[in-house]
């Protein structure tokens, strides 16, 4: 590549969800099941409910086979393993405001706008039904869909294929380092979320209009 080329910018902007868009994270649920004991807590989600059980549900696995598998293993976690499908939506106290101001901002001004989410298939629908932006995107790419999770690169390239892009069209937002690296691996414009605010910048400084 003849870096002495000017890169050309940027026409979609392609969001990731959670944590980006709305907050997501289990302990606002199971602070309160465990009345603020952070450490059997943090104990239950290393080691009962923990990270790789609740990806196998962005992959495609249902939450009554999640939840029967779990329980079967750890039946005296049987209440507190069932609530993190019951109680879900305690684990997302809202949408990200500053997010949400530039992800309008950007549709306003006629800018495709995307997402590529990892999400559980049925958590997705009471998401989309809560806030309505998400039915605002050109295309969603839900993992518990199409059965591939970031940052499995085939995540990308059929979002890419599904739509007819080109990585270097796109500017990728996402707040987990490994999703951002195999995005720009790719080609992708990248900008590893933090704050709305540093957003809006990296937007800006691609030519969007925020």
């Amino acid at each position: 590549m003849d870096e002495s080329r000017p890169r050309r910018r940027p026409r979609v902007v392609v969001f990731d969800i959670g944590n980006v868009l709305i907050e997501w994270d289990p302990r606002h649920l199971y602070r309160k099941i465990f009345s603020d004991d952070e450490a059997r807590m943090e104990h239950f989600l290393a080691t009962i409910c923990d990270a790789a059980w609740n990806l196998e549900q962005d992959h495609g696995r249902s939450w009554a086979e999640a939840v029967a598998e779990r329980a079967a293993l750890h039946p005296e976690w049987r209440e507190e393993i069932a609530a993190y499908d019951a109680r879900w939506m305690e684990m997302v106290p809202g949408a990200i405001a500053g997010s949400i101001a530039l992800l309008e901002r950007l549709r306003q001004a006629g800018v495709p706008t995307y997402a590529i989410t990892n999400f559980s298939t049925e958590k997705f629908v009471v998401a989309r039904e809560r806030f309505p932006f998400l039915g605002g995107f050109e295309d969603v790419v839900v993992s518990g869909e199409v059965g591939l999770v970031k940052p499995d690169p085939a995540i990308f390239a059929l979002f890419l294929a599904r739509n007819g892009l080109e990585a270097a069209d796109c500017l990728f937002v996402d707040d987990i380092a490994i999703n951002i690296e195999t995005a720009r691996a790719m080609g992708f414009i990248t900008h590893p979320f933090t704050t709305p605010e540093a957003f809006a910048a990296v937007l800006r400084a691609n030519g969007f209009p925020v």
